[in-house]
């Protein structure tokens, strides 16, 4: 058996020196999978739904009540709304701290669009 190499063959180019037309166009982009905002809510809501599951199932295996004391204020509450008033007080202090953050950002690429419009 005899092996044999096939060698490509190139195409003639114009005499003029301009390159042939499927040259100049440029090759079509490759389209990564974006998703919708439609998606991205139907994501969301399934998230969140399990998210409520699990917080169901929490309160109601947690419904003790405990006693909570906390700047003079004495009470009475379930675990489980005392954690879950938790978690809500620091999502809040999250959120703030990243409001805040935006709002320094934003702050900081105005003044910088400002100094290069001057210049």
């Amino acid at each position: 058996m005899s092996a044999q190499h096939d060698t490509p063959t190139q195409s003639p180019r114009p005499a003029s020196g301009t390159a042939p037309e499927s040259e100049l166009q440029a090759p079509a982009p490759r389209r990564a999978h974006l998703g919708t905002r439609i998606s991205g809510i139907r994501v969301a809501l399934i998230a969140g739904v399990l998210v409520l599951a699990v917080v169901m199932i929490f309160v109601i295996q947690n419904a003790n009540t405990v006693g909570i004391s906390f700047l003079g204020a004495h009470l009475r509450v379930p675990l489980a709304a005392a954690l879950v008033l938790a978690a809500i007080a620091g999502a809040l202090v999250m959120a703030a701290a990243g409001t805040a953050r935006i709002t320094q950002l934003r702050q900081v690429m105005r003044r910088d669009r400002r100094k290069a419009r001057a210049s």
